[in-house]
């Protein structure tokens, strides 16, 4: 969920400059309208690592709205009153009425993810308060509240650079405390942590949104921008609550994304490939031969930009492997038989038992790639289909599988060039069709759903890594160095 938050999203001073003026009218206009309508209320869940600049969020919204109608509730531990109440109690209380906006700096989330953290809480009694917040969040939806949940996210690195910036001003450096940097040494963890409880709390009536937190500008706009449109579009709404589907994609104020930011100049040299190759499929063979590999499963996925060489490296893998200890399943346009079960079915069916491989080439990310573009689907089908892959590959993982899956990427100048050589050489020609040459007209339009699906999908069990391809040389196509973006 943190790839689109590593990216180094900054806003220049000058549009900063620019776009606060009328955000901040549009915001008090949206404030004002939402007092007098007293339909619904506003609660914004403010979280996010130390020093990812929760607090100057919050206190920038005071700056730009009106604060006689906004309360913001700070928790901590819980006070000896309130352990003698149930858990949800004390957020039950501080709940803000119709046509005001409740800001929460720590919420109903801060307590399992840090207990979860020291040790207090066992992963079976943080998916029991998981199942007890989303029906909260769901009545509150139910009963004509907009939620909003925003993390502020840091890299490691990041986080300590803004704790060193933050202590080296005399100003702020009240904040930065010894407990902040032994928190950093928990960064790993805590990421392990907050990235479960974000899936599985990042639902269609109450979505996070991940939020890059170094560079204060960029976050403090994206945030009122967020806020702003949130806000409208409730606003706007018919007067009965429709619960969508799924969470909504969100807005890309500077246009970088992680297709974008790819580097798709990636080359190694023929002689240097053709040792690495053979170094790396002996060591793959020794592995799927080793007794412990008896306890495990490995699931592949391949998915790719036409022509970005997906069925060479399925190749490639399995050479290294015998043949009774693997499986390709190709995954074409569903059968009569698989339209008549739940889209998930017709995978489930090839899913492997221990010991063995599975590799898909194409797979259940077709609905939310193809089927989506080319409006195979209803949008409520793609849509709801985020969460239900994330479930799967969950279930998988939990399961013992080791999942890998990677998108394989080349640049639209280069996927001519091959559609073109396929077109000569006689033996090629069966791979390249009008259907891909039509795909290409709607190249943005994949560029999108691309993002979404990495953006949504890449989870801890099963992140999505990425080979970036681009070569003038046969040789050179062959391999070329992966990209893995942090799940």
């Amino acid at each position: 969920m943190f790839e689109s938050a590593e990216l180094g999203h900054k806003i220049d001073k000058e549009t900063y400059r620019k776009a606060v003026p009328e955000l901040r009218a549009q915001l008090l206009e949206a404030q004002y309208e939402l007092k007098e309508n007293r339909k619904i209320p506003v609660i914004v869940l403010v979280s996010g690592q130390d020093g990812a600049g929760k607090g100057e969020t919050i206190n920038v919204l005071y700056e730009w709205m009106d604060p006689r109608f906004i309360s913001t509730l700070a928790f901590s531990a819980p006070t000896d009153e309130e352990q003698q109440r149930p858990f949800m109690w004390r957020y039950w209380r501080a709940l803000p009425p119709k046509g005001r906006v409740g800001i929460f700096a720590g919420s109903w989330y801060s307590s399992p993810i840090h207990d979860r953290i020291d040790g207090r809480m066992s992963n079976a009694a943080v998916e029991a308060r998981i199942t007890q917040i989303n029906r909260f969040e769901q009545m509150l939806v139910n009963e004509g509240a907009l939620i909003l949940k925003f993390w502020f996210h840091l890299t490691k690195d990041g986080q300590k650079r803004r704790l060193k910036a933050l202590e080296k001003d005399p100003r702020t450096a009240w904040r930065v405390t010894k407990w902040n940097w032994d928190r950093l040494k928990t960064y790993d963890k805590l990421q392990d942590v907050v990235g479960h409880v974000l899936r599985m709390t990042n639902t269609p009536w109450a979505p996070w949104i991940v939020v890059e937190g170094e560079d204060d500008r960029y976050r403090s706009l994206t945030t009122g921008k967020i806020l702003l449109d949130a806000i409208k579009q409730r606003l706007a709404a018919a007067e009965k609550q429709v619960t969508p589907v799924a969470p909504p994609v969100q807005p890309n104020i500077d246009g970088r994304d992680i297709l974008s930011e790819l580097d798709l100049t990636h080359k190694i040299a023929k002689k240097a490939y053709e040792d690495q190759l053979a170094k790396w499929q002996g060591k793959l063979s020794e592995l799927v031969r080793d007794p412990r590999f008896k306890e495990r499963s490995v699931i592949c996925v391949f998915e790719c930009s036409d022509a970005a060489g997906k069925g060479g490296a399925v190749r490639r893998i399995t050479a290294a492997l015998d043949a009774r200890d693997y499986q390709i399943v190709p995954i074409a346009a569903p059968t009569e038989e698989e339209r008549d079960q739940p889209y998930m079915w017709r995978f489930w069916r090839h899913i492997p038992r221990i010991g063995r491989v599975t590799i898909f080439d194409r797979s259940w990310y077709g609905r939310v790639l193809v089927e989506r573009v080319e409006g195979f689907c209803a949008e409520a089908d793609w849509l709801r289909a985020y969460s239900e892959i994330n479930d799967f590959e969950h279930e998988l993982a939990e399961a013992g599988a080791v999942i890998l899956k990677f998108w394989l990427q080349i640049g639209k100048d280069e996927q001519l060039r091959r559609f073109k050589e396929r077109q000569k050489i006689e033996f090629k020609r069966f791979k390249i069709t009008d259907e891909d040459w039509r795909n290409r007209e709607k190249w943005d339009a994949y560029h999108h759903a691309i993002c979404d699906m990495v953006e949504r999908t890449s989870t801890g069990n099963a992140p999505t890594p990425f080979a970036a391809r681009l070569s003038s040389s046969p040789s050179a196509a062959k391999c070329s160095k992966p990209t893995r973006h942090r799940p």
